[in-house]
């Protein structure tokens, strides 16, 4: 396994200190604080954790309270909500160096029958049929802050290949929506909730950003502050993270110095597997 994937599934499989206490180290991936996906995936980890008998995670709500130190680990507090004959309900809290910076609920519900439909996968080029993004000159690279260098330098654990290319340091303006094609970068287990998790932390990507589209900025700039508020997270069907899934994005919205953004995540076969919903703060400074 490459070491940006393993480095990922060791980020989500926790300590565990108590039976509903864990541990969670975080990792630089070249972002100003701990990366918010990385606290959503685990998150879910330990509450899956904490299940006495096999259920499906199907929802996630979370809020998140304060910036997270990547120099320091997270520790996980799972609230066992409840268990009922079907559906099970944890709370997650979050803590770092004794203050609560994140908490989620996640509710979980045995398979079973019932009606089904669903929204039409967006008509897309296949992934194949998509160019990699291009890798960013050193010269134009080395005039941005350190930070964002690693960001934009490192080989994730995820590939990224975009329906309609934006570039990012000198964005245009146009309409608030994306489709992007996404896989981890290798096979890895068949564990259900391995994938969830994977899924969870690679939900973050690209959906806030969505809402900058119509104004012509980005994260990348100097005077742009932006930064997750809550996240929404709903599992519809079975997926596996290292196949290719569609990220089809909208942002319905953007005032008050925020913005909302959603999301609908399908696989190659057209089926919903997953949705999404996030407000972030979006903060222009004078330049």
């Amino acid at each position: 396994m490459n070491a940006p994937v393993s480095e990922l599934i060791e980020l989500l499989s926790l300590e565990r200190l108590e039976d509903d206490l864990f541990r969670g180290q975080s990792r630089d991936i070249g972002t100003k604080y701990v990366f918010g996906g990385q606290v959503l995936g685990q998150a879910l980890s330990a509450a899956q954790a904490t299940l006495t008998e096999p259920r499906n995670a199907h929802s996630l709500h979370a809020y998140f309270l304060r910036a997270g130190n990547i120099e320091a680990p997270i520790v996980y507090h799972v609230d066992r909500t409840r268990d009922g004959g079907s559906f099970s309900v944890r709370r997650v809290t979050a803590i770092q160096h004794g203050k609560v910076i994140f908490f989620c609920a996640a509710s979980f519900h045995d398979e079973e029958p019932g009606a089904e439909h669903q929204l039409s996968m967006p008509e897309v080029p296949k992934p194949e049929d998509l160019e990699p993004a291009p890798t960013i000159p050193p010269d134009k690279l080395a005039l941005l802050p350190t930070k964002v260098q690693r960001w934009l330098d490192r080989a994730g654990p995820f590939e990224f290949r975009h329906v309609y290319p934006r570039d990012e340091l000198n964005p245009p303006k146009r309409p608030p929506f994306q489709q992007v094609w996404f896989r981890l970068t290798e096979k890895v287990g068949d564990a259900p909730e391995l994938h969830r998790a994977l899924l969870a932390y690679a939900s973050d990507f690209h959906l806030l950003g969505t809402a900058t589209f119509p104004h012509g900025i980005s994260y990348y700039q100097p005077n742009v502050q932006m930064a997750s508020l809550d996240h929404a997270l709903w599992f519809h069907r079975s997926f596996r993270a290292d196949d290719w899934l569609l990220y089809s994005i909208d942002s319905p919205s953007a005032q008050g110095a925020r913005g909302l953004a959603r999301g609908q995540v399908f696989d190659r076969s057209g089926r919903l597997v997953a949705s999404t919903a996030q407000e972030g703060m979006i903060r222009v400074l004078p330049a």
